[in-house]
């Protein structure tokens, strides 16, 4: 009876708990180690005196992360994999047989490591993810001053686009200064505002007052303040990485060359403020991948703290978007065959973002490609697919430096009506029949 080959009898598999770390070598006998940093340098060194080159270890939580870094420091592969492709036998479900079972796997070659970016890469995703949760907590209390409007009978939040602009933030601070006087208020506003929604905005600047809400109302504007120095603190951070990554800055633009003539894409509400953005992530990424519709500065930073500058971990595009979990999954038994569907990571998340940016464009391919798909297929496919479509262009132009050029809507919508032309007269052909075009008759007025 064969058996599969060992390929290499130096693999180790590590189960990685959160008070204990379960190590084998190839299958043998495991030894335990504590979690503490001094016990994690003695496993570090157990490794290293019987060999190893290569450790596999489940994605479990964040435990695996600090072993990662320490392992990887040292000069050892690291192969992390996801937990569902490694099951045991039922019945067999320790801690001990789950590391044993890791190296045995490991040490015959059948287990497929994750996309793990490099270290710098790393510490850019660990601040930007800090961010966007920063984001989240100042946005639950934006919801907790309305709430506290309302308690009041303030619609003022209902009549502004938005409590945290320029104007809406003067006329809090005013309230919270002891202003009542919804004229006074009111004055604090931008003109144009005043202009357009003056008697809206007097009429929701009356309300009750009751002191415990105006208390409610300035608590969550300190937290909301306080979340704002966060902001700025994490933006600080990542334009120090960005400008450790980007290397050398790139030569003056020739003054005679003719600018472009693509309006700029404005940058969001949360968007980062770091001076020369655009520049650090061109110098990053070699190329500049905003030219790409739906993608802007802001997206293409989160986007490069997911996935890097370097696409090469991915062979073709396709194993990019499978890796996004935006690509449906194959299941065949015998002549059953199915679609299992993928959970999309942070990435194919992002992506997902810039494509709802394109939904309602008026001179965008993409627009048309949405718009016509969701016609058929409904707007969650069609999204779906516009996001697929616009993460294969991301990976060509960082893999192969495509120079991606808007065709614009008309010529989209040509060359699919083309190409169903195109289908008529083959179809027509294979019944033996022909086409003749006709001209389209315009509709009168009626008599």
């Amino acid at each position: 009876m064969k058996t599969l080959p060992i390929i290499n009898p130096r693999a180790a598999g590590i189960d990685v708990g959160s008070e204990k770390l379960h190590v084998s070598i190839a299958g043998d006998v495991p030894v335990v180690f504590g979690t503490f940093t001094s016990e994690v340098y003695r496993l570090r060194d157990h490794l290293k005196a019987h060999t190893v080159t290569t450790v596999a270890l489940e994605a479990t939580g964040v435990y695996w992360l600090y072993l990662y870094t320490v392992l990887e420091a040292a000069g050892i592969e690291v192969v992390v994999v996801n937990g569902r492709h490694v099951r045991n036998l039922p019945g067999r479900k320790t801690d001990l047989a789950d590391c044993q079972w890791l190296a045995t796997l490991h040490a015959h070659g059948l287990l497929r490591g994750g996309f793990v970016p490099p270290a710098a890469i790393r510490q850019l995703q660990d601040y930007q993810r800090l961010r966007s949760d920063h984001i989240v907590g100042a946005a639950s209390q934006v919801q907790k001053m309305q709430q506290a409007l309302e308690r009041m009978n303030i619609k003022f939040h209902d009549v502004i686009s938005d409590l945290t602009g320029v104007s809406g933030l003067k006329v809090v601070q005013a309230i919270l200064q002891g202003e009542r006087n919804p004229a006074a208020l009111v004055a604090l506003c931008d003109g144009r505002i005043q202009e357009k929604k003056r008697p809206a905005m007097l009429e929701s600047l009356r309300g009750t007052w009751a002191p415990e809400h105006v208390f409610a109302l300035e608590q969550a504007h300190r937290v909301w303040s306080f979340y704002q120095g966060l902001l700025r603190e994490c933006d600080q951070r990542i334009e120090d990485i960005l400008k450790s990554l980007a290397g050398p800055e790139l030569p003056a633009p020739d003054a005679t060359a003719p600018k472009p003539t693509s309006r700029a894409k404005q940058p969001g509400k949360n968007a980062p403020q770091i001076n020369q953005l655009h520049d650090l992530l061109v110098r990053l990424c070699g190329r500049d991948v905003t030219a790409l519709p739906g993608i802007a500065d802001y997206l293409l930073l989160q986007l490069v703290a997911e996935t890097g500058p370097d696409l090469k971990a991915w062979p073709t595009e396709k194993h990019f978007v499978c890796w996004l979990g935006l690509s449906p999954g194959s299941k065949q038994s015998g002549k059953r065959r199915g679609n299992v569907k993928r959970q999309r990571n942070r990435a194919g998340r992002l992506f997902c973002t810039g494509a709802r940016s394109l939904v309602q464009s008026v001179d965008k391919a993409l627009g048309g490609f949405y718009r016509r798909l969701a016609a058929r297929k409904g707007g969650l496919v069609a999204m779906k697919a516009l996001a697929r479509k616009l993460a294969g262009l991301y990976y060509r132009v960082l893999r192969y430096g495509l120079e991606y050029a808007e065709q614009g809507l008309q010529k989209y919508n040509a060359r699919y009506e083309e190409g169903q032309r195109r289908l008529l007269v083959k179809l027509a052909a294979q019944q033996g029949f022909q086409l003749v075009a006709s001209p389209i008759p315009s509709v009168g007025k009626m008599t």
